[in-house]
């Protein structure tokens, strides 16, 4: 247990947690992630952002010093944030410290939000972005976090429904995949989460599904069939509101025949890899998830 997670918790649940139970305004949730992330998180020297657009979607991409835009596999990154704030700029640092010690280049949807864009904007939004580049060379790993987790897993899930080609694997941090919260975890780690208010759940959702079913398994991937599908990496810390979450994919996910490894950490916040250059535990769990999409364009290589 490093000291920086010691400090960063007892910080998180006096500031953050607190905040996010307060404050109802989204526009006024987007401009303080914004500035917290400018302030707050660095990638390492040298990382270059440029903005574009694909399937007619805003993106930015992220390459680590060296890195060429051309390399693959692709990390498509999807944000978290509650399908209602966060964007690529808030992300950008950690897929950029990403993109170091893979050595890949990385790429984050601009995915519209709720309230202004309900249930299945994001959704349409994330696939459009994938159909662009499913066909890159040396293959696509979407990854996502919290909400933009649970959409990494929903794209996987319309992919294989519909058709076209499957990404090398998918990796999900912290993922929400039930809309309807009806993990025990989201009563039992009320208090102990030190960012998430749980009182907020289920208005969050309201805002995001607009009135459509929260089973629906592009809202709710916990629900989705994942027949064929390729690898996935999880994780998730075990005070989190949304452990469930990811303990309840990864049993539906073996049970559907997909090669899933699952990570539980103890006593870390929501996301923690978002907190890279702050806590070591983060670059662990970074160096992991690079490690794992190594081993999955071994595979490819040699298949």
């Amino acid at each position: 247990m490093s000291l920086a997670r010691r400090l960063l918790n007892p910080y998180l649940r006096l500031t953050e947690k607190r905040y996010m139970a307060r404050v109802e305004d989204p526009a006024t949730l987007r401009r303080n992630f914004e500035f917290k992330a400018r302030l707050f998180f660095r990638a390492p020297f040298g990382t270059r952002y440029e903005r574009g657009v694909l399937g007619g979607v805003p993106v930015q991409w992220a390459r680590a010093k060296g890195v060429r835009r051309e390399a693959g596999p692709l990390v498509l990154h999807l944000h978290g944030g509650g399908y209602v704030f966060g964007s690529s700029s808030t992300h950008r640092a950690m897929l950029g410290r990403l993109s170091a010690l893979a050595g890949l280049p990385a790429c984050l949807p601009d995915y519209r939000l709720a309230p202004e864009h309900p249930f299945p904007a994001a959704v349409e939004d994330a696939l459009a972005v994938y159909r662009a580049v499913e066909e890159w060379p040396g293959g696509v790993v979407i990854g996502g976090d919290s909400a933009g987790g649970g959409l990494a897993l929903a794209v996987l899930a319309e992919v294989l429904r519909t058709g076209g080609k499957a990404p090398l694997g998918v990796f999900a941090m912290s993922p929400l995949t039930d809309m309807g919260f009806s993990g025990e975890s989201v009563r039992t780690n009320a208090a102990a989460d030190v960012m998430l208010p749980a009182s907020r759940a289920t208005e969050t959702a309201d805002m995001y599904l607009d009135g459509a079913d929260a089973e629906d398994p592009r809202a709710s991937p916990l629900f989705a069939d994942f027949t064929g599908g390729p690898p996935v990496w999880l994780c998730v810390g075990d005070t989190e509101i949304l452990l469930d979450d990811t303990r309840h994919m990864a049993e539906r996910l073996a049970a559907q025949g997909v090669e899933v490894e699952m990570r539980i950490e103890h006593d870390l916040p929501h996301v923690w890899p978002y907190f890279q250059g702050l806590m070591p535990e983060a670059m662990v769990t970074l160096r992991q998830i690079a490690a794992w999409i190594s081993s999955l364009s071994r595979s490819r290589g040699g298949s």
